[in-house]
């Protein structure tokens, strides 16, 4: 539900499919369809709002998948050093959703939003500023992240049900 959440509230997205859904804007020359502006304070946008709480609860999936990953590089038997094609993708798949969730806009605000001088803090301008980098490709990080987490639940889901066995490098 959280990783749902963080998608359909995602800034980048909510452009997708206000102007698919909603018309808003309709185009640059025609006027507004609605009388006035309410923003996001009424329903059905009143959702938008979460999308930061949704963002926190992102990290803690990507902490979780991280980890996955991590235990991937274990053999049957526990001991370490295993890789296989599985591995890879699960650490690519992390390492997407990663991209995705700290080139947020939200991630951008928490970092560096609220501060009257970056001067005086100098270590937030620095993460302030590699997370605005990340923002100026959170479109493409969207994309290729969603269809990352579709191949790698189809590639979970081929090895689990023994369609294939997963190849092993060493």
């Amino acid at each position: 539900m959280f990783p749902l959440g963080f998608r359909l509230t995602c800034y980048y997205y909510r452009k997708a499919y206000y102007r698919s859904f909603w018309l808003s804007p309709p185009a640059c020359a025609v006027a507004e369809p609605h009388r006035r502006y309410t923003g996001e304070a009424r329903l059905p946008l009143l959702g938008q709002n979460l999308h930061r709480y949704f963002w926190y609860a992102a990290l803690v999936f990507n902490v979780i998948l991280t980890y996955d990953a991590v235990l991937a590089f274990r053999d049957p038997d526990g001991a370490w050093g295993h890789m296989g094609l599985g591995t890879l993708v699960l650490v690519a798949n992390a390492a997407l959703l990663w991209l995705y969730s700290l080139s947020c806009h939200s991630c951008r605000h928490i970092v560096g939003g609220r501060l009257n001088s970056f001067s005086r803090h100098p270590m937030r301008y620095r993460y302030w500023t590699l997370v605005s980098r990340l923002n100026a490709r959170h479109p493409l990080f969207a994309w290729i992240s969603l269809f990352g987490v579709a191949l790698t639940d189809l590639y979970v889901f081929l090895v689990a049900s023994g369609t294939f066995a997963d190849p092993r490098f060493f």
